[in-house]
């Protein structure tokens, strides 16, 4: 495996200024995060507070005891009891077969991230993935994209979800699901590796009950021997550890909101639309209701949920004493329980991540918190061989394949082959014809309105059937030239299949090509945290 860095800027433009150095982007944090002072300041800020560290590594223990308890993690864990510990934390919502590939890439950051620091800072560094099950939009997550016919098929799981049901809780068919994992399966070439790979992922299947529970599953098999430490937002062992905190964000709603409605001000006034959508009067809470997760909002002092339920704040305090599993974080809470409940000492995030921590600064101080630091999470196109084969003979460079596509010259090439005196034919055809017709319709208008429809009708037959004549002039050159406009499909189709292809593609085909040890070589890779993108060829 080579490697190469490239430009690919965020689409985001708040996180391409942050990543920039951008001193107006970087003033919503606070920490300079390409800065090794502030992660040795970081490190020193995080030893002062108090943990519930013991507490924390027991419900981790127990999450993965099933499965993923090994050598590695339990030392893992031992670092996160010892008092002068700091973790590197990160997480994402449970996709199928993993999800994609960003997903991937932002645990790899994680690790990477905090082996680094443990060697630079001489002190124990935890990585920490968080899996938001507590995330309830299904639709996000149901589906994976495979490669058929050089272009990217979405294969979607079948069963239907009527309730709002956290992914952690919504316990899925088994027997669906292994039809659909082999279903995707049947999409991939066989290689030496299929049949394996298979057998693993219906053990997984087999071994787990909820969408969160099947990706930990695959996930903890992949990266458990590499120390991460694995816990599901919605374990209910984490949410009555998490209840004191809960208290004060039912407490002090009102003026959380206040601290965020003025940090977005400030982030409007800098020349930046905000990332978080709260409404006019958030509560920035969920809560669980006859199985299904209702997002609160404020109202002349009430709690309303979307279901048209009300709550006064005591009684909220009081579902919290009897049942605080019913309670969960949105995208302005999560980063503050995060923060209350790990040592953290970076945070790895995605360019829309970066965008929405900057309007929690406010939340932060309210809280008598301070942001970690928010590092950029590792951004990897994978290119094999034949890619780079067919880029090489287009003379084509891999930055600019990778930040645009080859759509573009794709076009050059068919207008560049495309017999241009046809098309000059049939468009003085065409014209001449509208004239003519025009002709017709000013006589016929003169002899009876009746005539009108008719020669309308005719006009339009014609004039679908000289566009027919050119569709099928041009269905006659790409089959002529069949064979390199599918280079071209190939190339977009792998780089940048509807965006980068971190954001479409699944780890699986890679693992059915390279086999079990692509993880390994891509871990064995060295990365800085500065938010280049990493080609890697294969």
């Amino acid at each position: 495996m080579e490697q190469e860095r490239i430009s690919v800027p965020a689409l985001n433009p708040f996180a391409k200024e942050y990543i920039s150095g951008s001193s107006q982007a970087g003033g919503f944090f606070d920490y300079k995060p390409f800065s090794p002072h502030s992660f040795e300041q970081r490190a020193e800020e995080v030893r002062t507070r108090d943990f519930k560290r013991n507490e924390v590594a027991g419900i981790v223990r127990n999450y993965m005891a099933p499965h993923h308890l090994t050598m590695e993690v339990e030392q893992s864990l031992q670092k996160l009891m010892n008092p002068s510990s700091v973790a590197v934390v990160g997480g994402q919502q449970a996709g199928l077969l993993t999800g994609p590939l960003y997903s991937i890439h932002k645990i790899i950051s994680i690790l990477h991230l905090a082996k680094e620091q443990e060697e630079k800072l001489g002190i124990p560094v935890v990585p920490i993935f968080w899996i938001a099950g507590e995330d309830h939009d299904l639709m996000e997550v149901n589906h994976v994209f495979i490669e058929k016919n050089e272009r990217m098929q979405k294969i979607g799981y079948p069963e239907r979800f009527v309730k709002k049901k956290a992914a952690s809780n919504t316990v899925f068919d088994k027997q669906m699901m292994m039809e659909w994992v082999t279903s995707v399966f049947a999409c991939l070439k066989e290689t030496n590796y299929t049949n394996q790979l298979l057998r693993d992922v219906k053990r997984a299947v087999g071994e787990s009950s909820t969408f969160t529970e099947f990706f930990a599953f695959l996930t903890g098999s992949f990266f458990a021997k590499y120390g991460l430490l694995l816990i599901d937002a919605a374990d209910p062992a984490l949410r009555k550890l998490e209840a004191p905190f809960f208290k004060r964000l039912i407490l002090e709603n009102d003026q959380l909101a206040e601290a965020v409605n003025k940090t977005q001000q400030q982030i409007k006034e800098a020349g930046f639309i905000p990332a978080i959508e709260t409404g006019e009067q958030p509560a920035n809470l969920f809560l669980i209701e006859k199985g299904e997760r209702h997002l609160l909002q404020k109202e002349n002092g009430l709690f309303i949920s979307k279901s048209g339920h009300t709550y006064t704040e005591a009684d909220l305090l009081q579902l919290l004493e009897v049942s605080p599993e019913s309670f969960s974080n949105n995208v302005v809470t999560r980063p503050l329980m995060q923060e209350w409940l790990f040592p953290t000492l970076a945070f790895i995030a995605g360019p829309g991540e970066i965008a929405y921590w900057a309007e929690l600064k406010g939340a932060f101080e309210h809280f008598k918190m301070k942001t970690p630091l928010v590092v950029p999470r590792l951004n990897i196109t994978i290119v094999d061989r034949s890619v780079a084969g067919i880029l090489s003979e287009m003379d084509m460079p891999i930055e600019r394949a990778v930040q645009q596509g080859v759509q573009q010259e794709k076009a050059a090439y068919i207008e560049a082959v495309r017999d241009h005196h046809l098309h000059e034919l049939v468009a003085q055809m065409k014209q001449e014809l509208l004239a003519n017709y025009e002709k017709i319709e000013a006589r016929a208008t003169a002899l009876h309105n009746g005539l009108m429809p008719i020669v309308q009708k005719n006009k339009s037959y014609h004039e679908r059937q000289i566009n027919i004549l050119l569709q099928k002039s041009d269905a006659v050159l790409e089959q002529t030239h069949e064979a390199v406009l599918r280079r071209f499909d190939r190339v977009e189709t792998f780089l940048r299949p509807d965006g980068l292809q971190e954001r479409i593609w699944n780890l699986y085909p890679f693992l059915n090509i390279y086999g079990p040890s692509f993880i390994d070589e891509l871990m064995d890779q060295s990365y800085q945290h500065d938010g280049s993108h990493y080609v890697l060829y294969m």
